[in-house]
């Protein structure tokens, strides 16, 4: 069974100064200056795939996304320099932000629990003079703040 061709990727003298520039760069990340070699390499998917120990769609990702950009600067023209359109590149070969999972806890529920903590503990009815993380997590629960949380979260929140 054929494999698909991937993107062609042709790079203008600008875009491999760029390249050049951005992997002599010892501040950046090492996965970005991996990606801007193999993106001027010229070699597939699979070749690049297998070198750098990852998934074929990631590469074909970075080679979509090289793509659409470098259409979107034939189209510009206003980065002329290596200087200019350094950080265009570096976003296009970056890695794109994950969404993570979503809170457990409300803004609301965290600033009450810090109100909480502002508090002298007597107040509450607890028998002693400075709060714990434990000692909130408890009072928050018992107050109805939330139906339940770790010490650890409300030591986070408190940092």
């Amino acid at each position: 069974m054929p494999t698909p061709k991937p993107t062609p990727i042709v790079l203008s003298q600008l875009e491999r100064d760029c390249l050049e520039s951005l992997s002599r760069c010892t501040s950046k990340p090492y996965r970005l200056v991996q990606r801007a070699l193999h993106a001027a390499s010229g070699q597939s998917n699979t070749a690049i795939e297998s070198q750098l120990n990852l998934g074929r769609s990631s590469v074909r990702e970075w080679r979509n996304r090289w793509y659409q950009a470098s259409q979107q600067w034939l189209c510009d023209q206003s980065a002329s320099t290596v200087k200019q359109l350094l950080p265009e590149l570096e976003a296009v070969l970056s890695d794109r932000p994950r969404p993570g999972s979503p809170s457990k806890f409300s803004v609301e529920q965290i600033v009450e629990i810090v109100a909480v903590a502002c508090e002298l503990p007597a107040s509450s009815g607890r028998p002693i003079s400075h709060w714990t993380p434990r000692e909130l997590a408890d009072e928050a629960v018992q107050r109805g703040l939330v139906e339940g949380i770790s010490p650890r979260s409300v030591g986070s929140f408190l940092r």
